[in-house]
């Protein structure tokens, strides 16, 4: 018998209590906590196989799709005894005990707890030095179409072949597409983001115009691999997660000949569990799939004898012995017609809002237009970038406008974002 205002689903051998499970999770599409508890009980077997024996990082929804997230390291003080934990170390020497989920029950649990998408680290708890996973992250660009997105992610697949690894593609569940690679359980977190690096250089290499490797977003063209997702401490949402859109779209694993031709908005919380049951998960076999990186890493030292150095690291993280600047390009001290070129780069591109609310970044960007009215006016929909950004605990939002369609006479004086949020202020 459930509690007043819950209900019980029965699962591995349990039964665990939705709690409100009348309460609208997706307000568009009008799906409740209910039906999202029920999703992941009718895709468990996929769903576990992307997060099992791994820890795992509690992005909470408490208030739904449309409401703001936060990150729970810690696990919950209150929890049943049959919820596993294992205690991380983090870059900045902090340690946190996080759930570790092995069963259908343990991920609804999480599930009621406000969790949309599924955040494993890629590491397994009895190893939590040495991933067995490296996650190639393809993030498209603003005005970057789906073609493109598709084309850069069949040159990942023929690269990783290239260099003896197994690659297995889903889509993001947003605008992009995310490659899985198993690898032995051989290296640590710099190599194996030392080889993400080289994977993605290498692609940029040969489709300069379609993708790209520059971790500054003024340098990218197309499809950025986001090789830092291999850093230690970062998570990829995992297959079959429900990600928080209107829609909510499942990020989907697929067959490489359906990358061609796939359309992500195919997949969401009502059509994935029929696809499951007709053809079950596609990567069932990326356990037995494991490769060696050796081949990656080769290239990634001939990279660096070839002069490029190590590419910046996230802004939170120690820097990095032969890392290259971590200031972005438009503000290092140059000369000449090079200077004149960064300065215009960054008059094209401009942070007008950092906070730690959505709402509060958009009442932002709305006071940069009543102050620059004509420029404003001749802003298109895609030259207002509103990005969703990770801090300590909680995702936070920045905004942009890019000034391409303002002539560079009429563009506005640089000015300090408003509002000015730093997530990072006051980390000792």
């Amino acid at each position: 018998m459930g509690k007043v205002g819950s209900s019980v689903l029965e699962v591995a051998g349990r039964e665990v209590v939705i709690t409100n499970p009348d309460k609208t999770f997706f307000p568009q599409a009008g799906y409740t906590k209910l039906d999202l508890a029920r999703y992941y009980a009718a895709v468990a077997e996929g769903a576990l196989r992307g997060i099992a024996g791994r820890p795992i990082v509690l992005k909470r929804y408490v208030d739904g799709a449309e409401g703001e997230p936060f990150f729970q390291k810690r696990a919950p003080e209150a929890r049943p005894d049959w919820v596993e934990t294992v205690e991380l170390r983090f870059p900045s020497g902090r340690t946190a005990r996080e759930i570790v989920v092995r069963d259908a029950a343990q991920l609804l649990w999480i599930v009621n707890l406000g969790c949309i998408d599924l955040n494993p680290h890629p590491v397994r708890a009895d190893d939590l030095e040495h991933p067995d996973e490296l996650r190639v992250d393809l993030d498209p660009g603003p005005g970057v179409s789906w073609d493109d997105v598709r084309r850069v992610t069949l040159l990942v697949h023929a690269v990783l072949g290239e260099h003896g690894l197994t690659g297995w593609p889903k889509t993001s569940g947003s605008r992009g597409m995310h490659v899985n690679v198993r690898i032995e359980r051989r290296w640590s977190f710099e190599a194996v983001r030392r080889a993400a690096l080289a994977l993605a250089r290498e692609v940029e290499r040969r489709a300069p115009e379609h993708a790209s490797s520059k971790w500054w977003k003024e340098e990218r063209r197309g499809v950025f691999l986001d090789y830092n997702q291999n850093a230690k401490d970062r998570t990829v949402a995992s297959a079959w997660s429900v990600r928080p859109t209107p829609d909510a779209r499942v990020s989907m694993p697929l067959d490489w000949d359906e990358v061609a031709g796939c359309d992500p908005a195919a997949f969401t919380l009502v059509t994935a569990p029929a696809r499951f049951a007709e053809r079950g998960d596609v990567s069932a076999g990326i356990d037995a799939a494991a490769g060696s990186l050796d081949s990656l890493l080769e290239l990634s030292a001939a990279q660096e004898a070839a002069g490029l150095p190590d590419a910046p690291w996230p802004p939170h993280y120690k820097k990095q012995r032969g890392e290259g600047p971590r200031v972005a390009p438009s503000r290092r001290q140059a000369s000449g017609g090079d200077h004149e070129r960064r300065r215009r780069s960054a008059q094209t591109l401009v942070t007008v809002a950092k906070a730690a609310y959505k709402a509060e970044a958009l009442a932002g960007l709305e006071r940069w237009k009543a102050r620059h009215p004509e420029a404003a006016g001749r802003l298109q929909v895609d030259d207002v970038l509103v990005d969703s950004m990770r801090g300590r605990s909680s995702t936070w939002t920045r905004v942009r406008v890019n000034l391409r369609h303002v002539p560079e006479a009429q563009r506005p004086p640089a000015e300090a974002p408003d509002p000015d949020y730093d997530p990072w202020r006051g980390r000792g």
